[in-house]
């Protein structure tokens, strides 16, 4: 597997020093920056309560993304259902597809993209923490864009008055554990593997393929893997560079958040952890290095999924480094716009 689909999954990092304000300018630079490249796929993220990452609101962001684009498909990586209702979330989907005709994907996850305090303030009622449903809020969801729900549906009279019709998003199922890839099998619907968060998805994805269940929208299975990279001119560059991303993973596996360090800071931190934040590092897989060294590494990750698309995540401190390292990469694999 040589040519593989190059797509873009954006977390908003928040720099030391810097603003989340500044974090979410930067999220359309680099949205313009990959239709120009050849990018097929920009996704932004959702995460809340957190000092390191500005993507608190994917539904909003995508907006102003797509205005700032003209041939990029855009989407959430994904929107955290549980937090909403799924009426909501339809209402909003409908509405960008709308406005970015055939260009809108809503990816969908369960995770809550935060702790368990900041999980409880995004609900409306906090009484007692919310019903883990999953399946009942997506098989809700779904029905809403298909018009399915059954007509003594108490809703039933709402789905063919999204906002949108007849235009609509694209669903996939977002994940990084085996019920993930179970729910979108049964579903029929495409499914993006979190490699970035467990290294150890190839049998989820084949698992998802074997118990495909045909829909409507879908036909066969189709698998994104969403992969951490970061490219530099020199495989020693990038290594320098990634040591803000790895001091912020070790930090976060002692439960402290933090905006995301300058290299020099965080050379000082692993240098005084030694061995210790290596073993932390290595539960996550992360591609770096040279044009060639990240090209093989990508092209790895996509045979071991049997993936046609990978979706690069990348975080650094300098906003010019992520950038120069989404070009990189492009010009390794011969994008095109």
């Amino acid at each position: 597997m040589d040519a593989i689909t190059l797509s873009v999954l954006d977390q908003s990092p928040v720099a030391e020093g810097s603003t989340g304000a500044q974090a979410l300018h930067n999220s359309l630079e680099l949205a313009r920056l990959a239709e120009r490249l050849g990018y097929h796929r920009y996704w932004v993220a959702e995460h809340h309560g957190t000092p390191a990452l500005a993507c608190a609101a994917p539904e909003v962001l995508i907006g102003p993304i797509g205005a700032a684009t003209r041939r990029l498909r855009l989407g959430s990586g994904g929107v955290m259902l549980p937090h909403y209702s799924p009426l909501k979330v339809a209402e909003a989907f409908s509405t960008l597809a709308a406005l970015y005709p055939g260009r809108i994907d809503l990816g969908l996850g369960r995770a809550p993209g935060s702790d368990q305090l900041t999980a409880l303030a995004l609900q409306r009622d906090r009484r007692q923490r919310s019903p883990d449903d999953f399946p009942q809020q997506l098989a809700e969801l779904l029905a809403y864009f298909d018009d399915t729900l059954p007509a003594d549906h108490p809703f039933a009279r709402l789905a063919p008055l999204l906002p949108g019709r007849p235009e609509r998003p694209e669903p996939w199922l977002l994940g990084s554990s085996p019920q993930s890839g179970i729910w979108a099998a049964e579903v029929g619907l495409p499914y993006a593997f979190a490699d970035f968060i467990n290294p150890h998805g190839a049998a989820i994805a084949a698992r998802y393929r074997e118990e495909f269940t045909p829909s409507a929208a879908l036909a066969e299975p189709r698998v994104t893997v969403c992969g951490w990279a970061l490219c530099a001119e020199t495989d020693e560059e990038a290594q320098r560079l990634a040591s803000s991303s790895r001091m912020m993973f070790r930090l976060l596996h002692e439960g402290r958040l933090i905006p995301v360090p300058p290299v020099e800071t965080a050379l000082r931190f692993l240098d005084e952890q030694g061995r210790s934040s290596d073993a932390v590092s290595r539960r996550r897989r992360a591609i770096v290095g040279a044009p060639e060294t990240v090209r093989e590494g990508l092209l790895g990750l996509a045979r071991e999924y049997g993936a046609a698309e990978v979706m690069v995540v990348t975080i650094t401190h300098d906003h010019r480094a992520r950038l120069r390292s989404y070009e990189l990469i492009a010009e390794a694999f011969g994008l095109k716009a």
